[in-house]
């Protein structure tokens, strides 16, 4: 094979091309300004570069844009915007993370306040549109002040012809985004996060479609950065997946994610499932915790609650069965009741569209009193809400396994199964639960209505309440519903990872049980 060699008896000289490049390069890096980069680390932040470094494999970045400098060189020489604007303030490019290839967008926020340049959206266009043809899972970090107004070399009026958002918007659906936030996030920041699949925040972040400065110039009062869109505010609202202590746990947690939808692992070590027998109370009027129910599912240590401030009556999470990944929706009775409400309906739905788009089987719990109603919930578009979960469930490319721990109750449990118990590849109950087409009580309430008037006193109406909604708890009880073929078995708690896994092996690489995405085929 042919190869470059150097002439063994002339002494190797480097050449002043090479010499510039290695000097240009070095002013991008932390090391060419101590003082920012101590001022960071001072407000307990790391810089751009030291998050990239902790997050992909090393040596796999392939940047792109790095000698990139703002467009500013009618007001600024060339050689000041190398030294205090490099890259233009966005990193960006190709990597391995956990040895699969992925995207990175960095903004840095050292540089004019991570603002948006436009050379910056130059380069964000020219990765999203890689991005979206290579079908990249992509982690992009945030931080950052918006748009950057002062870009003289680019005469613009409007400005609003930039691509970034749409390209990276139109990547929904076709590669898994992660955003990553730390700081003040605004403006078009928070929208490239708000876009992302899902966000990862610090406690100290802020994010906001405005920040301190804009407001102040539109007559909306003088406010601090961490009054306008604090984490006590966005992850109660459902605009963070989930929030972390600092940028290294965020970094780590981007890593976890982006492997749920990968490949399988081994299969990790399974907890004690016995522990499952007793989960349920034996008074169906109390409340548990259906957390440590999915943990003690999944392989050790492999959960990811999303959300939790958010809509707390439904639980989202990302986990391990046997090494593959499973997303769980289930009903939260601690709070609500476990009732579908408005806000946990869209968390259901979105977490649905996300796993089926990027092929993660669904794992449903359920146990509810059915969709929530009164005068509150109807006034909360709960009819709009609603239905958007059985129509999220009922679409469902990716298998779906069913499992009713206590209360299948109305249309709420259909829309956690999909539409019905015929829907999911598998329907399974516990000896405990109870399924019916609404609440037992209220069944029966509204079986007895003209009987109940007919009652002397209250005394008596309640005693033949009771009586009736004991007798009709037998009739719905998930030995019954098995015996008529409702749904396909009751199993023992201590079973169900068994059976979730065993059938998620047998629909496993199946066609129609793919997800509507294809990127599962680019890992």
């Amino acid at each position: 094979m042919w190869a470059v060699t150097a002439p063994r008896s002339v002494p190797w000289v480097e050449r002043d091309s090479l010499r510039e490049l290695r000097r240009r390069r070095a002013l991008t890096d932390d090391a060419a300004r101590p003082e920012a980069v101590a001022k960071r680390h001072a407000s307990g932040g790391r810089t751009a570069r030291e998050n990239l470094a902790d997050l992909v494999d090393a040596g796999s970045f392939v940047e792109y844009g790095r000698l990139v400098t703002a467009a500013q060189e009618k007001i600024t020489p060339v050689e000041d915007l190398m030294a205090r604007t490099p890259a233009d303030g966005l990193i960006g490019g190709l990597a391995r993370i956990d040895g699969r290839q992925c995207a990175v967008l960095t903004y840095d926020y050292l540089v004019m306040a991570g603002t948006q340049g436009m050379r910056g959206h130059h380069k964000s266009d020219r990765l999203l549109e890689l991005i979206g043809r290579l079908r990249l899972p992509t982690v992009f970090l945030a931080e950052g002040g918006g748009g950057r107004p002062n870009d003289t070399d680019y005469p613009v009026v409007s400005a609003l012809d930039v691509r970034s958002f749409a390209l990276w918007a139109r990547l929904s659906g076709v590669a898994p985004r992660i955003a990553v936030v730390h700081g003040p996030c605004f403006a078009g920041n928070a929208i490239i996060a708000g876009c992302a699949d899902l966000i990862v925040a610090t406690a100290s972040s802020t994010l906001g479609v405005a920040g301190p400065v804009m407001l102040a110039a539109g007559g909306l009062g003088e406010h601090r950065a961490d009054e306008l869109g604090p984490v006590a505010v966005m992850a109660p609202n459902g605009v963070v997946d989930a929030v972390v202590a600092d940028e290294a746990e965020g970094i780590a947690l981007a890593r976890r994610l982006l492997g749920f939808f990968g490949p399988p692992l081994e299969a990790g070590t399974a907890p004690d499932q016995s522990a499952l027998r007793d989960v349920i109370p034996e008074n169906e009027r109390t409340a548990f915790d259906v957390r440590p129910v999915i943990s003690t599912l999944c392989d050790e240590g492999s959960v990811v609650f999303l959300r939790e401030q958010f809509a707390p009556e439904l639980v989202t999470a990302f986990g391990r069965i046997e090494g593959r990944a499973v997303g769980f929706v289930a009903n939260q009775t601690l709070r609500m009741a476990g009732a579908l409400t408005s806000p946990a309906s869209d968390k259901a739905a979105r977490f649905l569209q996300l796993c089926d788009a990027f092929g993660v089987p669904v794992v449903s719990l359920v146990d509810t009193p059915g969709i929530m109603g009164g005068p509150a919930a109807e006034a909360s578009g709960v009819v709009r809400h609603a239905s958007r979960v059985l129509i999220a469930a009922a679409r469902l490319q990716v298998p779906l396994i069913g499992v009713v721990l206590r209360r299948g109750y109305g249309l709420g449990a259909q829309a956690m199964l999909g539409g019905s118990t015929k829907e999911p590849l598998l329907t399974v109950a516990w000896p405990s639960a109870h399924m019916g087409p609404m609440g037992l009580e209220g069944a029966v309430r509204l079986g007895l209505r003209r009987q109940l008037a007919d009652l002397p006193d209250d005394a008596a109406r309640e005693a033949l309440v009771r009586e009736t909604t004991a007798a009709y708890q037998q009739h719905v009880a998930a030995f019954n519903v098995a015996r008529v073929f409702e749904i396909d078995d009751v199993i023992d708690p201590a079973e169900t990872r068994t059976v979730i896994a065993t059938t998620l092996a047998a629909a496993a690489g199946r066609e129609g049980f793919s997800g509507s995405g294809r990127v599962v085929d680019a890992w």
